[in-house]
């Protein structure tokens, strides 16, 4: 880390097991993501009525190129599960960050709207006509709802459109209410 690793605590004693526990967390987040330029752990205990127990919350903020991620996490009694909570969830948006720099983040795909223009029952295929005039082939195996052999020429579908090895066809072909 280029700012070294930043403890405090709060509305509590200092405790070494508990320092030397958020610094090996710390180190194996970072070891997940070298890039790492600074790391601040905030752990506080929230002052209750005596009789309620003790209450924690951990806050880590831990800065990467491009981004800051932030988490807050709250527990009663066991401050030890608190800092795995937050350190868990903080590899995790460091595993989103990195996902998302190399470009891995699916893209979900975007249903359009058609209408079926014609239907080959007896070889199980038809074609979809799109907003834009193009037509789009579709396969039985390809229909969600209803069956394939209750979709009527004219029904108004929703599809997902994929690039295949004949060209685009319509995936996922679905008729009924869609919203508007």
């Amino acid at each position: 880390m280029q700012v070294p690793l930043q403890i405090t605590m709060q509305g509590m004693d200092h405790s070494d097991a508990l320092e030397t526990d958020i610094r090996n967390r710390a180190e194996k987040l970072e070891r997940f993501h070298p890039k790492m330029m600074s790391c601040r752990v905030t752990v506080e205990q929230v002052r209750r009525h005596h009789q309620q127990g003790r209450h924690f919350t951990v806050r880590i903020a831990a800065r990467v190129p491009g981004e800051e991620i932030a988490i807050t996490r709250d527990h009663d009694e066991d401050i030890y599960v608190a800092l795995r909570d937050a350190f868990d969830s903080a590899r995790r948006r460091l595993e989103e960050a990195i996902r998302e720099k190399r470009g891995e983040v699916k893209a979900h795909d975007v249903p359009q709207r058609g209408k079926v223009l014609r239907k080959v029952a007896d070889e199980g295929f038809g074609f979809i006509g799109t907003a834009d005039g193009r037509e789009l082939y579709f396969s039985r195996e390809n229909v969600v709802h209803p069956d394939f052999e209750q979709l009527e020429p004219g029904a108004t579908v929703q599809f997902i459109e994929e690039l295949a090895a004949e060209g685009p066809q319509a995936k996922r072909v679905s008729a009924g209410k869609h919203g508007a």
